[in-house]
């Protein structure tokens, strides 16, 4: 009631299916149900396991079969992929359908391929796959672009805080800066001071950013999108060293001019 679910008979694995639980189904002289091998995320969809029972409707037909095995398909493949595989001698007397895919070297060859057959066989149905991927393709780089540019703007509204969060702290930091100083300390000290001050807070920022970012890619990956996640480490780490040198520069900019602040003014304010 809810979908029609691919089917296929054969005896074999295919060359993108993994066996990841029980035995491949072998029909049974006499058996009460029909072994038959289910892929694992319908069998989750379903709620069944090895050794549950399904009923399938073929063209009125009822056919009581019992779960064997599941499967894991790799479904980025371009090629005839099923929900469920029964064993042969189940149904070869059940109206079906034949899929033969073909891969051609570029478009005129695809067309003149694809006018040759429905020239020769005008029942047979062709589809241009190429066609297919170069929409997802559209619509795929149009979601990228989209995603970039709420990132470009999360940065830039980022970098205008930091600014911020940097002006707001001067005023406190030109007192420890004369505090140092009457205390003893050296201007090459303060500056190395600041520097150490706004590259920790840059390292630690980054580094909670990139894990933040990391964990959600990770939960989408795993949880919607259902695909391995592979980080790529070399964007990350020259994202933080720009973050990180970003934090130093501004802190810097924003601060410059406070070595040369005359202590006795920032003494008497603060009296």
């Amino acid at each position: 009631m809810r979908r029609e679910y691919r089917s296929t008979f054969r005896d074999t694995l295919d060359a993108s299916e993994i066996l990841v639980a029980g035995v491949w189904p072998a029909l049974q002289p006499g058996g009460a149900a029909i072994p038959i091998s289910v892929e694992e995320g319908i069998a989750r969809d379903l709620k069944v396991a090895v050794g549950d029972e399904l009923v399938f409707d073929v063209q009125g037909i009822s056919l009581t079969n019992r779960v064997a095995s599941l499967r894991k398909v790799d479904w980025k493949r371009i090629q005839p992929n099923f929900f469920v595989v029964f064993p042969s001698g189940v149904l070869e007397g059940a109206p079906g359908f034949h899929i033969i895919t073909t891969r051609t070297p570029d478009r005129p060859t695809s067309a003149a391929l694809q006018k040759a057959v429905v020239q020769a066989l005008p029942n047979v149905s062709i589809i241009d796959l190429t066609l297919v991927l170069d929409t997802v393709d559209a619509v795929l780089k149009k979601v990228s672009f989209v995603i970039r540019f709420m990132a470009l703007f999360t940065v830039a509204t980022g970098l205008i805080v930091l600014v911020a969060s940097v002006l707001t702290g001067r005023y406190q930091r030109i007192q420890e800066t004369i505090l140092l100083r009457t205390l003893g300390a050296s201007r090459q000290q303060v500056h190395r001071i600041l520097i150490s001050e706004y590259l920790l807070l840059g390292v630690l920022s980054s580094l909670t950013g990139i894990l933040l970012a990391e964990g959600a890619a990770w939960a989408l990956s795993r949880f919607m999108f259902q695909a391995a996640y592979q980080p790529a480490f070399a964007p990350l780490l020259i994202a933080w060293f720009i973050v990180s040198a970003a934090t130093v520069l501004t802190g810097l900019i924003a601060n410059r001019g406070v070595l040369d602040s005359p202590p006795l003014e920032i003494l008497r304010s603060g009296a």
